[in-house]
């Protein structure tokens, strides 16, 4: 059975680094995407590029023809860009509508090739390693996408054709949509790619998952001897070597060196090298880091019929008690969040027996007073999920008066009502969500019998569209209402009546791992968070609590006593200026 493996850098005191390649052995392994709109082109600019290296004997048969890139569908030629190496002609082509448009001329094996393939305006060209080859293509192509296209490593045409895979490796395979991105001659990155603004796709980067999208944008599926279809990081064989196209880590000039702890050097003095990146331990978004990211927690009951109207709020870097805020604009429980840098809204919930809110509210975190109107959700709703980047707020499923699967969003700093974004993979209540800046992540919460569940879907921020499965919790459990994260892990602080406490890697796809303990068994609890802290609160342990505790996100460990909440709360909504969907 063929191997598909991942070849990372070992970098010089950093054990983790992520620049690498795909390895494809030429038989049965190919990458696979979701055929979104992403990679429909239309009559837009748009920009393909990667690095390339075909394994000695490669070029050994005239029918091999390894294709690189291919959006086509399966039997179907027309409107999808094709990038493939025609092996009999000694040729490196793009191909379209059914002929070669770019003859790129003749490479070798046992060499690494800089391959790029751009539009601007009208105009097609194709590069390696930076110069222009073959003839410029006049190009008003309305492109098009295949279902689960583009394929890497393989002919999107025909997928079992064995023939047409690549025996050899890919790294740093970038696309971008309506951007051109080097217009004519240049010169090759030294660094591992970035993501651009208008970039849809950047793959094969990564030396420890080769599911790994670093725009947060898609699913990527694999076919090989360990892994068949959707996969984990867990799953992704690793061989550690320096084998990839020379590249170096592309590290901002201002976030200094990355130190991994543990480091002592003699000298004069004695120095021990503190843990982690300055990004790690004062992390700025918006204004905010995590020294003085601001904690809400907001409603709450005093018994299963009645809500309340209390606002509580904390420095998540601090220990002790929390302060009052301010009220609501209605007394609310079982309801969610979902919040910016400046601003935090709550949406919907539980008014009375048998009586969903529609209202949402706002409330600016760096203030104290009361909440104010910002407008109404679609359906009125309780037990919702809530999750947010920097700009936008998303809430998810719920009860109204049965489970639904809508998730609506909103334009954090305006005001108004929800709008459409699509649906989760099925109904489900009292669930709650995680972000990063791109990806928004629902887990756990109670299916329409009642009963737990161990779901775990996601959604990308930018876009609207229906969720995709994620993985499965280790502990199913309705009530997870204390979810959180920073930019790369999730936290699911309080699973069911359990003191769980489980984690996921934002990024990935898989089920979640262990972290650790609550300090004491119950549901209904609430979370939230800074870039290094996460912070849960209240919940019913079997009583109405008002414990704070708190968690370190980048290690794994037990709960910490923080203080307490100005009032017993359970069922309430709470959100951050510092959590990771910010930056």
């Amino acid at each position: 059975m063929a191997k598909l493996r991942v070849n990372k850098i070992a970098a010089v005191g950093v054990s983790t680094e992520t620049t690498g390649s795909v390895f494809f052995d030429g038989t049965d392994d190919f990458m696979g995407l979701d055929g979104s709109s992403d990679f429909a082109f239309g009559t837009g600019d748009f920009a393909i590029e990667f690095w390339v290296y075909f394994n000695a004997g490669s070029f050994s048969s005239d029918s091999v023809d390894p294709n690189l890139i291919d959006f086509r569908p399966n039997n179907t030629n027309g409107a999808y860009p094709s990038i493939q190496y025609d092996t009999s002609a000694n040729n490196l082509r793009y191909y379209v509508n059914t002929a070669n448009r770019i003859d790129g001329g003749q490479l070798s094996d046992q060499t690494w090739y800089h391959i790029a393939l751009e539009r601007e305006g009208t105009s097609t060209k194709m590069y390696v390693n930076g110069s222009q080859v073959g003839s410029t293509y006049s190009d008003s192509t309305d492109y098009l996408v295949g279902t689960n296209r583009p394929v890497i490593a393989c002919q999107g045409h025909n997928t079992a054709n064995n023939n047409r895979r690549l025996d050899g490796y890919i790294s740093n395979l970038r696309i971008c949509k309506g951007h051109a991105v080097y217009k004519s001659n240049f010169t090759p990155p030294t660094k591992e790619l970035d993501v651009h603004p208008q970039s849809v796709l950047l793959a094969c980067y990564d030396g420890e998952n080769i599911f790994a999208d670093k725009t947060g944008r898609h699913i990527i599926t694999a076919y090989g001897d360990r892994v068949s279809g959707l996969g984990t990081a867990a799953q992704s064989p690793i061989g550690i070597t320096t084998f990839q196209p020379g590249l170096i880590r592309d590290v901002d000039p201002t976030a200094g060196p990355t130190f991994q702890g543990g480091v002592g050097y003699n000298s004069q003095n004695w120095l021990t090298l503190p843990k982690g990146t300055t990004t790690d331990r004062m992390p700025v978004f918006g204004g905010v880091n995590a020294t003085s990211a601001r904690g809400i927690f907001a409603g709450s009951r005093d018994s299963p019929a009645t809500a309340k109207d209390n606002i509580d709020y904390i420095t998540i870097s601090t220990l002790g008690n929390a302060t009052d805020f301010g009220n609501l604009t209605q007394i609310t429980r079982e309801f969610s969040a979902c919040s910016s840098s400046t601003r935090g809204v709550m949406g919907g919930g539980f008014v009375s027996p048998g009586v969903e809110s529609n209202v949402m509210q706002y409330l600016t975190i760096a203030t104290t007073g009361n909440a104010q109107d910002f407008g109404d959700l679609i359906t009125a709703t309780r037990g919702t999920g809530g999750a947010s980047s920097s700009t936008r707020g998303l809430f998810s499923g719920g009860y109204a008066p049965s489970n639904v699967n809508t998730i609506q969003f909103i334009t954090i700093q305006s005001t108004g009502n929800t709008q459409d974004f699509g649906d989760l993979t099925d109904t489900f209540r009292y669930h709650d969500g995680m972000n990063s800046t791109t990806r928004a992540v629902f887990a756990g919460g109670g299916a329409p019998d009642n009963s737990a569940t161990d779901k775990i879907d996601y959604v990308s921020i930018p876009s609207t569209g229906n969720a995709v499965d994620f993985g499965d919790l280790l502990t199913s459990g309705i009530y997870a209402n204390a979810n959180f994260s920073n930019s790369t892990r999730g936290i699911i602080g309080s699973i069911g009546s359990t003191n769980t406490i489980e984690f996921i890697t934002i990024a990935t796809l898989g089920s979640c791992q262990n972290f650790g303990d609550t300090l004491a068994a119950g549901d209904l609890k609430q979370g939230t968070c800074s870039s290094t802290r996460g912070v849960i609160a209240g919940g019913r342990t079997p009583s109405q609590s008002n414990t704070i505790q708190y968690i370190t996100i980048a290690t794994t460990g037990d709960a910490q006593e923080f203080g307490d909440l100005n009032f017993t709360q359970d069922s309430g909504a709470a959100c951050s200026n510092g959590h990771g969907g910010l930056g």
